[in-house]
């Protein structure tokens, strides 16, 4: 992991000191854009091995920069946290509904930061298997890293991807939100981080599924499990 390249595009100075110091200190190399087209530059120009995004920047926002990355193939797959202060429901659904890897909210721990960046890289790295789970019309390809809902594809999130792969691998047991957590996020202690962002990404990939939606059922209060009868 040491010597990977990390790319932040945010306007606050004391923010990119504060993030760029404690990600050099793990050995990353740090660049650095505090406007949105230079940092949507440095991106395509650098190939980053992750960004770190702002939400609100000048010229053009981060939610604009994120969606013209997800759109070109060459930096489709780019691993994206958003940093942000808009820590409402809404902002959080709509940046993961653009393809963010992850969000963290400002004001935010830069040792959880790290944590996850570091958990975030390690899942991009591992090469899946050739393998294929199907239930009903659903199809997911993991050495295509694709969903197919009738053999039409449905354009997922990594995480979402990932969620769906925990799920129904999970044959049928019941998968509380904290083994989500570690299984689809990786973070070393679940407890200290919201559950509820499993929900929230258990909402939109319900959303994509369409009729097949009611095979990812909530066990109250416990987690949930994927019917594949």
């Amino acid at each position: 992991m040491a010597d990977e390249k990390i790319l932040i595009i945010e306007d606050e100075k004391n923010i990119v000191e504060l993030v760029k110091f404690n990600l050099e200190r793990e050995g990353f190399r740090v660049l650095a854009a505090s406007r949105g087209n230079t940092g949507l530059e440095m991106a395509i120009r650098e190939k980053p091995a992750l960004l770190i995004l702002d939400l609100m920047l000048p010229e053009i926002t981060g939610i604009e920069i994120c969606k013209i990355l997800r759109q070109d193939p060459k930096t489709k797959a780019l691993p994206i946290v958003m940093l942000t202060a808009k820590g409402t429901e809404a902002d959080k659904v709509l940046g993961l509904e653009l393809g963010a890897d992850d969000y963290i909210t400002k004001p935010f721990s830069p040792r959880e930061l790290v944590a996850r960046i570091k958990s975030i890289l390690r899942r991009s790295r591992e090469k899946p298997e050739a393998e294929l789970m199907s239930a009903g019309s659903l199809e997911l390809d993991i050495s295509r890293h694709e969903l197919r809902l009738n053999n039409k594809k449905v354009e997922i999130s990594a995480k979402e991807f990932q969620l769906l792969r925990a799920l129904m691998g999970s044959h049928g047991r019941v998968l509380t939100r904290e083994v989500l957590l570690e299984k689809v996020w990786g973070y070393d202690d679940s407890t200290n981080i919201e559950t509820r962002t499993v929900d929230m990404h258990i909402g939109q990939l319900r959303k994509k599924l369409g009729k097949e939606s009611g095979r990812i059922v909530t066990i109250k209060s416990v987690g949930y499990r994927f019917d594949n009868d």
